[in-house]
């Protein structure tokens, strides 16, 4: 039997990556000339970059400024992010019941990896730059038993890859959506994460 593994998303999962994503889209701001409402463009963390770029730049522009944004991310988004809630004690919960931890997240790979280092979040696995069905692919290679997200779009992944979604209510969507979407589990954030933990371990034991 291959080894437990629970997924989680990374932004506003894992940590709260807002402030260092706003200052980085400010500084995009600056770098192009294009004006990006900073604020609302972090009220909707959980979509692939490029989705949120077309909102602001013609067509032509999009892939230019991402490149644009990711050069700048490393130099104004690590330092300030900051852990959620009871992400450290959620990691630690998970690797202390000999399960692993793997990381899903629409960023791509090397940006989270930052994160994870900066932070000092351990994880076993990492896959990025995957969005909704495409998390999907990721949670069954690794065979993950239950995928933990903020946004409906983790909720989707989970189905598509047939595993309980275990969603948090710290990003933009709510508890009311994140059910509509599927979620076997609704928790307000991750403190609550540990105490549910054992009961998952012991449903997919028994599966």
């Amino acid at each position: 039997m291959p080894p437990l593994t629970v997924g989680f998303d990374l932004d506003m999962t894992l940590v709260d990556s807002r402030p260092g994503i706003a200052a980085t889209y400010r500084a995009l701001t600056e770098r192009t000339g294009v004006p990006v409402d900073a604020e609302a463009a972090v009220s909707r963390l959980g979509p692939p970059l490029r989705t949120e770029i077309a909102r602001w730049f013609p067509p032509g522009q999009v892939e230019e400024a991402v490149d644009v944004f990711r050069e700048l991310y490393s130099a104004y988004a690590i330092t300030p992010t900051v852990p959620l809630p009871g992400a450290r004690a959620a990691l630690d919960a998970v690797r202390e019941r000999g399960v692993r931890v793997l990381v899903v997240t629409s960023k791509i790979g090397r940006l989270a990896r930052l994160h994870l280092d900066h932070l000092g979040l351990m994880v076993d696995e990492l896959a990025g730059d995957l969005f909704a069905e495409e998390k999907a692919t990721a949670l069954r290679a690794h065979h993950a038993t239950h995928y933990v997200g903020d946004h409906v779009a983790d909720m989707v992944a989970a189905a598509a890859a047939g595993v309980p979604g275990i969603a948090v209510a710290t990003g933009p969507c709510s508890v009311d959506e994140l059910r509509d979407a599927g979620a076997a589990t609704v928790l307000a954030d991750l403190t609550g994460f540990p105490a549910a933990l054992d009961g998952m371990i012991r449903l997919a034991l028994s599966q």
